[in-house]
């Protein structure tokens, strides 16, 4: 457990946990031998002298405040490296998660990562906090007793002895017997939570088809699912929680009828039999509670493998020599990736305007992904100033780029904060520049607390014009010479689709752009045109050429020609 808590947190905290462990495992041992005391404390206390008993009684006092005293160090050591290790994780999870592909976020891992970022962080990492301290306790002290049994009578310590490898073979019958229930509770977990996710998302769909009280089915059967799941992972315990149960108290009762025996032969007396009864009571109650301790770490340890898991996965390499590009011209060579995009190949020079337009699905938005280097290529390459992306270091490519997305995303934050975003350390004036570039200042006047106006969780305070103009003035505030558009105005009314259309004309302005557009007049004027199909490249030119092919691109000018009158 502590192995694998180091190779997912990483060596660096090696030092602290392994301190903090023999801390707490010099506290158990201190605990089990403060009760060897006990044997000469009640052997003289049931002699001809009970006054021969205040020198033990005394030694017992100070082994308890010695007891005590490691505790609280030994506790107070486990949250602060709890606290350490919590911290480091969320640090490396964040900084991992973000260094991952765009493509390894597809909807299913909405609920791992929220599941992950939550319960399960925090229930990985109380490991060091809470459950450590008890689980070497319940393992350590019952283990110095039967040592400290074995010093005063060898014939019961064998008989306690015994009762060892029995409580692990069941705790380890009872961890594989949960192994499948727990995961299969964890994917419901995850599924259950993608479906609350979905029911909040979808609340304007239920409302407009008039299922505001009656349940949404695809979150009761996941509820249902995980209900059933944990009932299961329940019922896979309860066996082994019974056998240890069972197996302490069978060692305790065989111990008693031992120690019963050899008093009645007069082996040992009466004091000695009383002391090693309250040893062996001792130890029973420490074994019991492995059951519940048990259960919760191999819960957390299940989360530790989901955290490892995730975190092996391999974000997007780095170059180890990175190049610089020279310039801003952009390169589509001979293309392919998975089954979206095959052998495409386009040039776009700086400060030229390329527009890609096709029917829904043929991969448009996934070619401005590759230029962002959001995925890796599967063949061919994608070039930035002459240089391949893959040999760009990720900063610096994403200083070249600015990119307006057709669902914008705003952090919960001030407008001011969300327009920062595109330069940290903008001064006032080119933020208000900014805005004002892209008509944003219209909309900043209208709100009674204009800068200072909190957006919103993801903009939600704000109509989709206006965050689109929220994320033009990032764009324009950026001052990236490379910009790429993915269907900005599409749905946009006509007011705000000729605000936001003002302010990308501006930010189009001297740089080198990619646009997909479902709107025919905002692509007329690119300097080349390529119409996409299934991935490939079916037709390209500029508008007056393709329009004289009478092409597929013709019968989708025509189309929008006649839908706008």
């Amino acid at each position: 457990m502590i192995a694998m808590l180091l190779r997912v947190l990483g060596h660096q905290y090696a030092g602290p946990v392994r301190r903090t462990v023999a801390l707490m495992t010099t506290t158990a041992v201190v605990e089990g031998l403060s009760y060897a005391l006990l044997v000469p404390v009640l052997r003289a206390l049931f002699g001809d002298t009970p006054s021969d008993g205040w020198p033990w009684l005394i030694a017992f006092g100070a082994a308890v405040a010695a007891y005590a005293v490691l505790r609280y160090i030994s506790d107070l050591s486990g949250f602060r490296v709890g606290t350490t290790l919590l911290r480091g994780m969320y640090h490396r999870l964040g900084d991992h998660l973000a260094r991952l592909p765009i493509g390894w976020y597809d909807t299913g891992r909405v609920g791992e990562v929220s599941v992950l970022a939550s319960r399960g962080v925090l229930q990985a990492m109380s490991v060091i906090a809470h459950m450590l301290a008890p689980f070497i306790s319940a393992c350590v002290t019952p283990l110095t007793i039967v040592a400290v049994m074995l010093a005063y009578n060898w014939q019961l310590g064998l008989a306690a002895l015994a009762a060892v490898p029995v409580v692990i073979a069941v705790q380890a019958w009872t961890a594989r017997s949960t192994a499948a229930a727990d995961t299969a509770r964890a994917e419901r977990e995850r599924e259950a939570t993608d479906r609350v996710v979905e029911y909040l998302q979808a609340q304007p769909v239920l409302r407009a088809g008039g299922r505001t009280t009656e349940r949404f089915g695809l979150l009761d059967d996941s509820l249902h699912g995980l209900q059933r799941a944990s009932r299961r992972y329940a019922l896979s315990a309860l066996p082994g929680i019974v056998g240890l149960t069972l197996t302490v108290q069978a060692a305790f009762t065989g111990i008693l009828a031992l120690a019963a025996y050899l008093a009645l032969g007069g082996h040992i007396g009466t004091a000695e039999v009383l002391a090693i009864l309250v040893l062996a009571a001792r130890c029973a109650d420490p074994l019991l509670s492995l059951a519940e301790i048990g259960g919760r770490m191999r819960a957390a340890r299940n989360e530790l493998t989901r955290l490892e898991s995730v975190l092996n996965t391999e974000p997007l390499p780095e170059p180890a020599e990175p190049v610089h590009p020279s310039g801003h011209a952009l390169e589509l060579d001979s293309v392919g990736f998975r089954s979206v995009i095959g052998d495409v190949s386009l040039t776009v020079p700086q400060g030229g305007r390329l527009a890609i337009v096709g029917p829904s699905g043929a991969g448009k938005s996934t070619l401005l992904q590759l230029l962002a280097r959001f995925h890796d290529v599967d063949s061919g390459a994608v070039r930035v100033g002459g240089a391949d992306v893959r040999d760009v270091s990720t900063r610096e490519l994403m200083s070249q780029i600015a990119i307006v997305f057709q669902d914008v995303y705003l952090f919960e934050g001030s407008i001011e904060d969300n327009v920062r975003l595109g330069r940290p350390d903008a001064t006032e004036a080119a933020v208000r520049a900014a805005a004002t570039a892209a008509r944003l200042d219209e909309v900043i006047e209208r709100l009674p607390s204009g800068w200072a106006t909190n957006v919103g969780e993801g903009g939600a305070l704000l109509s989709g014009g206006e965050r689109q103009r929220v994320s033009i003035a990032r764009a324009l505030l950026k001052d990236a010479p490379i910009v790429l558009l993915d269907e900005v105005t599409s749905a946009l009314d006509p007011v705000n689709e000729a605000a936001v259309h003002e302010g990308i004309e501006r930010l189009m302005v001297g740089r080198t752009v990619v646009m997909v557009a479902h709107r025919m007049r905002t692509v007329q004027h690119a300097d080349h045109i390529a119409f996409l199909d299934n991935g490939r490249i079916v037709e390209e030119g500029t508008h007056d050429e393709m329009l004289r092919r009478d092409g597929r691109y013709a019968a989708l000018w025509n189309m929008s020609l006649a839908a706008s009158e």
